[in-house]
This record gives structure tokens, C-alpha cells and sequence, in this order.
């Protein structure tokens, strides 16, 4: 019997992942204080995707949560873990998985504070090791880690404040030590694949194991197998990787999850395909409303088409 597909959606509790400042140019992503979350919004979108054939939720967590191992990492008006447990319940109510994101890159790790300065030593370890078994325990042994691990380089942290990429060993050491802590709890480590894999693909396909789940992503509509973001997809699937594919809808690109699961269809193997992962890349506030809701509608209706043509 096969394994059920994986149709999940990627919303932001916290969004405090890019520059450590208001910066001009993609303002919706700088730094806050202090938690900016719609309550409205979360919860018709919870329910919206239990209503349109979601069954995952990947929850950015970040400093939206007042851990109780470190809550000097909590942002002002963080949910505490009561809270978040409580959510977690309500969750799966409506037939949602709930798989914890903590993004442990060094080009997406504001939300660590002071421990994103601190990369690499033993201090930084410590505290990735309380936040990955905390977080495990929070979820109650979840069956994914979306540990992100995506774009390091200079280029995509030109205008932080502070930057820090890891290469070759240094990387692999650190990524190999963060799955580690997540099998510990019984959790598969999942990623985005694209730091390595796009500029290291030898390394990337060297040493990568296939126990963890990749997650590559494109976000156009047209998906063309000769252009090398989405002709990584077919690559992992030679390569013999588990794969959730994702698309988006952070642009005018409605079409981007279901041409998706269009391109997997004929490109991945069933063996290989866990499912698909649909995002919108904003915070959880109003001013994004309908692109959050139209975007859990887009992952809905690219379910039923998949469902149709397979009946």
C-alpha cells in the first residue's frame, strides 16, 4: 500500500528570519520586537486548510514562543508553550499534522538573537540541542524536523548587519550535528536542498544522507526540466531522495503548486514523491490576507485535480 501524500502548507508564526532591521528594500521581512500576528488570520487559515484537503501544517516557530528552556530567545507577546500546545490540539482536530520549523541557517537565523552571533562553538550547540529537544517534546515526538539550512551565502546576506556562511566541512559538520539531535527525538530532518545542492551539488549528492527528507523549490509557473532550480528535482529523484516538492504563491504566480505536482507527476517517482509543500513567503498579519488564504485555496485545488486524474 502506498504512503498517503503529503499536502502541506508552510505559515509563519514568527517571521523574524531575515535583516536584523526595517530594511527598505522587502520591509514585510526586517526584524520586530514584538510578534505581529493576526489571531484572526491564523485561525481562518488553520480552518481553511482543514476545509480544502491540507493535511500538514509547518509551523515557523522562531522567537514566537516563550520556550521554557530559553525564553531570553522570546519576542514581546510570544505564545507561551501552553499555547502552542493548545494550538497543536486544535490542529489536529481538523485532520492537520503539525510539523515544527526551526531554520538553523546562518543567512535565516535572527530569531537565535544572541546564538546566531555564536555559530560553531559549543555554546551554540548547547542551545540547539535544548531547542530541538524542547520543540520535539512541544510537538509530541513529531514525525518531520524542518530544520530550513537553505540559502547561506554572501549574496542572500548582503544586507544584514552580521553575516555568516559556513562551506565544506565546517557546514557539513554543523548540518550533520542537527540531524543527529533531531533522530535523537525520533524526528526526521527535513530541508530546504538548495544551498548545497545548487552550488555544491557534488558534495551535496556525496554526502548527503537519504534519510533526510528534501524539500528543493521553484516558485515560477513554467517548469522547464532544462533550467537548473527545477532540473534539481529530477536529479534528487536519480539520486534515489525522498522529496516533498514546493511551490508558492508570494507573487502573481497562481499556477506555481499546481504546475508542481503536474511536473512531479511526471518526473518523480510514487517511491520517492512524500508530497507537496505550499508557501507564501509574508507574515501571518492582515495585510496578507488574501494571498495566504488564496494560496491555501491554490494547494486545495491542486489535491483534488491530482486525486482526479488518478481515480
Amino acid at each position: 500500500m502506498k504512503d498517503k501524500l503529503i499536502w502541506g502548507c508552510l505559515i509563519h508564526l514568527s517571521f523574524n528570519m531575515w535583516e536584523e532591521y526595517i530594511w527598505s528594500g522587502r520591509p514585510f521581512r526586517g526584524y520586530r520586537p514584538d510578534i505581529e500576528l493576526s489571531e484572526s488570520l491564523w485561525n481562518n487559515a488553520i480552518e481553511l486548510m482543514g476545509q480544502s484537503g491540507v493535511n500538514m501544517v509547518v509551523i515557523d516557530l522562531g522567537d514566537a514562543v516563550k520556550y521554557q528552556k530559553h525564553p531570553e530567545i522570546a519576542a514581546n507577546n510570544a505564545w507561551s508553550v501552553a499555547r502552542l500546545k493548545q494550538e497543536l490540539h486544535r490542529m489536529r482536530t481538523l485532520g492537520l499534522e503539525p510539523i515544527p520549523k526551526l531554520n538553523f541557517s546562518a543567512g535565516h537565523d535572527t530569531w537565535m538573537k544572541d546564538y546566531s552571533k555564536i555559530v560553531s562553538t559549543e555554546e551554540y550547540y548547547r542551545f540547539c540541542t535544548d531547542m530541538i529537544a524542547e520543540v520535539c517534546a512541544i510537538f509530541d515526538h513529531p514525525r518531520f524536523f524542518h530544520i530550513g539550512m537553505d540559502e547561506e551565502g554572501y549574496t542572500m546576506q548582503q544586507t544584514y548587519k552580521h553575516v555568516v556562511v559556513r562551506k565544506n566541512d565546517a557546514w557539513w559538520h554543523d548540518f550533520m550535528f542537527l540531524v543527529r539531535e533531531c533522530e535523537r527525538h525520533k524526528a526526521k530532518a527535513w530541508m530546504w536542498s538548495d544551498y548545497m545542492l545548487w552550488h555544491q551539488p557534488d558534495q551535496f549528492f556525496a554526502r548527503m544522507p537519504k534519510s533526510v527528507m528534501q524539500s528543493n523549490w521553484y516558485y515560477g509557473e513554467e517548469l522547464n526540466p532544462e533550467w537548473d532550480m527545477v532540473r534539481q528535482y529530477i536529479d534528487l529523484e536519480k539520486h534515489g531522495y525522498d522529496q516533498i516538492l514546493t511551490g508558492s504563491y508570494h507573487a502573481e504566480n497562481p499556477k506555481s503548486i499546481g504546475n508542481t505536482v503536474a511536473f512531479a507527476e511526471k518526473y518523480v517517482s510514487r517511491q520517492h514523491l512524500k508530497g507537496f509543500l505550499q508557501t507564501w513567503w509574508k507574515p501571518t498579519i492582515e495585510e496578507h490576507r488574501e494571498r495566504i488564504l488564496t494560496g491555501i485555496r491554490l494547494i486545495g485545488e491542486a489535491r483534488k485535480a491530482y486525486e482526479e486524474r488518478h481515480m
